[in-house]
């Protein structure tokens, strides 16, 4: 059996995408898959667990646990509206050291593969495998501003993370006190500032976000030279879909039906919520001229089903 620990840190105000994207997690597990699953949460919020525990209930491949987590970053930068949950991977060297290595990933995504495979891969000494930001590398000034070369900025919503190497070189004291700057993106800015030069990076199928979408379909002359065309097609077709913009449970989003199709097919779907969205969105268009239709059905012909 591979035994794969993966690890999420979010809290209530987003525990239905969780239960979501934990279910789609399941669903394509291998047969001798088994995960275990590590929530981190606030240990001043109780989370709502019985919704959770529902998902061990259901799938024999899995089990919950519930870490809570302290205050290191109770200070630390939020923006966009993304709260301090985010800086708690930051922090799991030090919580499961039990472990040499792990996955985390946000909650935010839906699975489309199994990962024993990634989980597996001999990432040698580096700190992290991740998979390329397409959208940051563009920023050129950005990337001066944080001191990462082009095409080395990483995406930080799943990484395999390297929990002994990590230890061994101090690594969360380093991430606590980039913790107290103010950094655009977090800390996916901290890994990547921290990690430089120990970085193992996957192809894109392991985390295509909204961004990678829209370079791939639209501009592919503007991706890496080691991209191929295999590895687009592979990102496209059957990736990890990783909503990192629009949110497909709130507006229409980059292929927002396949998040509802897991949602339907997961043990949480409520047929009121379904319909509720799609009625609402429903009228909602219906309010709309026809040229503001006309771009919606582009834009998701183009950038949400496109058949290549």
């Amino acid at each position: 059996m591979n035994i794969v620990p993966i690890v999420f840190a979010f809290d209530n105000n987003i525990i239905l995408p969780a239960c979501v994207c934990i279910s789609s997690l399941l669903m394509n597990a291998k047969p001798d898959t088994y995960y275990e699953i590590y929530i981190l949460h606030s240990s001043s919020e109780t989370l709502d667990e019985d919704r959770l525990n529902r998902i061990s209930r259901h799938y024999s491949n899995c089990s919950i646990n519930f870490l809570p987590v302290g205050n290191d970053f109770e200070n630390a930068y939020e923006i966009r509206g993304v709260t301090k949950a985010t800086y708690y991977r930051l922090l799991i060297p030090n919580i499961l050291t039990q472990f040499n290595k792990i996955i985390y990933s946000d909650v935010d995504i839906i699975f489309r593969m199994d990962l024993s495979e990634v989980y597996n891969l001999d990432i040698a000494d580096n700190y992290l495998a991740a998979t390329l930001d397409i959208g940051i590398n563009q920023d050129t000034e950005y990337l001066s501003k944080v001191g990462i070369e082009r095409w080395q900025y990483l995406q930080a919503g799943f990484i395999v993370m390297n929990l002994h190497q990590m230890r061994s070189d101090h690594l969360v004291e380093q991430f606590v006190e980039l913790g107290k700057g103010k950094f655009k993106y977090q800390d996916q800015d901290i890994l990547n500032i921290a990690c430089k030069g120990r970085v193992y990076f996957l192809p894109p199928r392991f985390n295509v976000n909204d961004c990678a979408y829209i370079y791939m379909y639209w501009h592919p002359e503007l991706l890496p030279k080691s991209m191929t065309a295999i590895d687009i097609e592979a990102a496209t077709k059957g990736g990890n879909i990783h909503y990192s913009g629009y949110k497909p449970w709130k507006r229409y989003s980059v292929s927002f039906d396949i998040w509802w199709e897991y949602y339907r097919k997961s043990i949480f779907y409520d047929e009121l919520f379904y319909f509720k969205f799609f009625f609402d969105k429903t009228m909602y268009l219906d309010s709309l001229s026809l040229w503001k239709r006309m771009k919606i059905l582009a834009r998701y012909f183009i950038y949400g089903r496109y058949k290549g």
